[in-house]
């Protein structure tokens, strides 16, 4: 009888150890970006919607590190384009991030929103200096002037990080430079605090002016 009962539980472990063995092997070949692994898998009844613990999806972690294949087969199975993960971040969201051109096209190609609340893919890509991503997210219908909680937009964290080719690109699609965080700071508070002289020039050209409130003192 302990024998039998020993039999069904190792019988019913089976599964769950094998479920496990699947799952680690899906999210290492996404990070690695092997296709042909997380096509067998697919085949033999994986999701392609499977999260690691972060709530990132496969096609997230392809998107990250820019494995153009695997998005694009990921893709091909109905895989979600507009899943987000613990923070928030969408595939695109972090293609943009990473600089991943390729990936971010296919994305933006088969229904990646390029609008949405808080971070867009927008603002990451101004945050690196992605200049190519930015051009395609802009061309595809980016909102230049969406805003974080807090006032964040493009052209802040581009005259931050002292990324002109975007500030040009943002100010020729009309971006507005009077934009203000919650500090009251605007770009180009932002771009004088961080000592980028050349973007604060083009925002005053621009009609960019200070946020900061300016105390007269009478004698």
């Amino acid at each position: 009888m302990k024998k039998t009962l020993l039999a069904i539980a190792l019988a019913a472990a089976l599964p769950l150890t094998a479920s496990a063995a699947t799952y680690d092997d899906l999210i290492n070949s996404a990070k690695l970006g092997d296709t042909s692994d997380i096509s067998k898998m697919v085949q033999r009844g994986a999701s392609v919607d499977t999260t690691d613990k972060e709530g990132n999806t496969l096609l997230m972690l392809a998107a990250r590190d820019g494995h153009t294949d695997l998005v694009e087969y990921l893709i091909k199975q109905h895989a979600k384009v507009n899943a987000r993960n613990a923070a928030g971040d969408t595939a695109l969201r972090l293609a943009a991030f990473r600089g991943h051109v390729k990936a971010a096209e296919l994305l933006v190609t088969n229904g990646a929103e390029v609008n949405m609340s808080g971070w867009t893919p927008l603002a990451y890509a101004a945050f690196n200096g992605h200049t190519d991503i930015a051009k395609l997210l802009v061309k595809s219908g980016a909102d230049v002037n969406a805003a974080t909680e807090n006032g964040t937009t493009a052209l802040i964290v581009a005259a931050k990080g002292g990324h002109i080719e975007i500030v040009k690109l943002l100010l020729a699609n009309r971006a507005d430079p009077s934009k203000r965080l919650d500090s009251g700071e605007t770009a180009l508070d932002i771009a004088l605090k961080n000592q980028n002289t050349d973007i604060a020039d083009l925002l005053r050209r621009a009609g960019g002016k200070s946020g900061k409130s300016v105390t007269i003192e009478v004698r």
